[in-house]
């Protein structure tokens, strides 16, 4: 566990943070905003959840373990410093995301359209937490053509989103409450 004794230490007043490897990097460095998108997605999934209960509460406070273990491998360069028993992003964790997925999905309603974010309160959110995610999931990505990222990383966060998608489709009543797409109904 993480002992957090003091809660500003002064350290990033003129711009720069570190790395779980200790190595200072300005806080707008492409690393820094990957894992830092992965918690605001986070703090959108904590929003969420105030509207969930049961089994998919207890999914999303899965998953918000899981994107704390993401910013830890995010933070944590994988050839850097203190890369050697760093928390990382498993297959596990992405086979479990794709097991709910395929779980959820069979009892949804097929897709006739696009979905616009909406619907339920926790449907709303999740579809917000969703495009968080895959901003994030950019991140990752144009951070990998020049350092070295977890893989098994980059693949949770596209099952994320995904998974995301499909748990506010349940919450909207099994899809029967989605809001739909109708191309060009305002012309």
């Amino acid at each position: 566990m993480v002992l957090l004794s003091k809660i500003y230490t002064r350290g990033g007043d003129k711009g720069e943070t570190s790395l779980g490897s200790g190595d200072r990097v300005k806080k707008h460095a492409l690393r820094v905003a990957a894992y830092g998108t992965s918690d605001e997605a986070n703090a959108c999934i904590g929003l969420a959840r105030l509207h969930t209960s049961g089994e998919a509460d207890a999914m999303l406070a899965r998953i918000q373990i899981d994107l704390f273990d993401l910013g830890a491998d995010l933070c944590t360069p994988e050839d850097g410093k203190r890369a050697a028993g760093a928390l990382r992003i498993v297959d596990q964790q992405v086979t479990r995301l794709e097991d709910e997925i395929d779980a959820m999905n069979a009892d949804l309603e097929p897709l006739k359209s696009f979905i616009l974010p909406g619907g339920t309160d926790a449907a709303a959110a999740l579809h917000l937490a969703r495009t968080v995610v895959r901003r994030a999931e950019r991140l990752m990505t144009e951070l990998a053509e020049t350092e070295a990222v977890n893989p098994a990383a980059v693949k949770y966060a596209n099952r994320l989103s995904d998974h995301l998608f499909v748990l506010a489709r349940k919450l909207n009543d099994g899809g029967r409450a989605d809001v739909l797409w109708v191309p060009g109904a305002n012309r």
